[in-house]
């Protein structure tokens, strides 16, 4: 079993940024990438960054490529989520996954999930 515990979020106006963080423990050793979802209200849940824990190799959903920056610390077992440049549209409850692999986590296949955070971007 990974615990997910996430951090960060807020309000912050259109062009701000914001940084979220998620800090894994438990069976660390089953991670082979970790990732960003989203869900706006009224949305489905969406794929929004994934970063592989051991090369680091990243994949962007299109709609934050050159935005959004995900990295990871694997000393912390923590996973970082730079939002900037941010839209009223990214708004979204922001959740933290793990899976075995960024192939799986881009597909939704994950085994673990954070709580959830609120970023909220006003125009």
């Amino acid at each position: 079993q990974v615990q997910l515990v996430e951090s960060g979020g807020g309000l912050v106006q259109a062009g701000g940024s914001l940084r979220l963080s998620c800090a894994a423990s438990g069976r660390t050793f089953s991670i082979g990438a970790m990732g960003w979802f989203r869900q706006a209200p009224g949305k489905e849940r969406e794929f929004v960054a994934a970063i592989s824990w051991s090369g680091g190799t990243t994949y962007y959903a299109d709609s934050v490529k050159g935005r959004f920056t995900i990295s990871r610390d694997n000393a912390k077992n923590t996973v970082y989520l730079q939002m900037n440049s941010l839209k009223p549209e990214d708004t979204a409850v922001y959740y933290c996954a793990a899976g075995p692999g960024t192939w799986e986590i881009r597909r939704n296949q994950v085994h673990s999930w954070g709580q959830g955070a609120q970023a909220t971007v006003s125009s």
